[in-house]
């Protein structure tokens, strides 16, 4: 049996603007537009899809495990555009990156509130810090 995740909705206010926040600060192509949702791809084929949401959003988190260069460049677009970051999801560590299993990590939030966060190392995978 093969089981992927194959997408993912994300609830936004503006799910233009909130896919287009994405995509910029992860350097992906241009959401896609199909039906109510704009979407973002993953090199794995995940796509996260913003669909407008009127009232209350609760936040969820979406973890991206990326390359050490593609952390520089993310967070250096984290930082060119003078967003907080947080080492830690509760958001308790401000202005700082973790260094969990050896790796790096870094929390944000996106227009809507939710938690994004980049890594380079999965938990769990070694090494020690954090």
């Amino acid at each position: 049996m093969s089981i992927q995740l194959n997408h993912t909705i994300v609830p936004a206010r503006d799910p233009q603007a909130s896919a287009a926040f994405l995509a910029e600060i992860l350097d992906r192509p241009a959401p896609v537009i199909f039906g109510p949702f704009h979407g973002v791809e993953l090199d794995n084929g995940v796509t996260l899809d913003f669909m407008r949401v009127d009232g209350d959003i609760a936040w969820q988190h979406y973890a991206f495990l990326v390359s050490e260069d593609d952390f520089d460049e993310i967070f250096g677009r984290i930082r060119e555009r003078g967003l907080p970051y947080w080492a830690d999801p509760g958001h308790h560590q401000p202005g700082k990156i973790n260094h969990g299993d050896g790796g790096r990590g870094v929390y944000w939030s996106d227009p809507d509130g939710h938690n994004l966060e980049i890594l380079t190392r999965p938990y769990g995978s070694g090494g020690s810090g954090g």
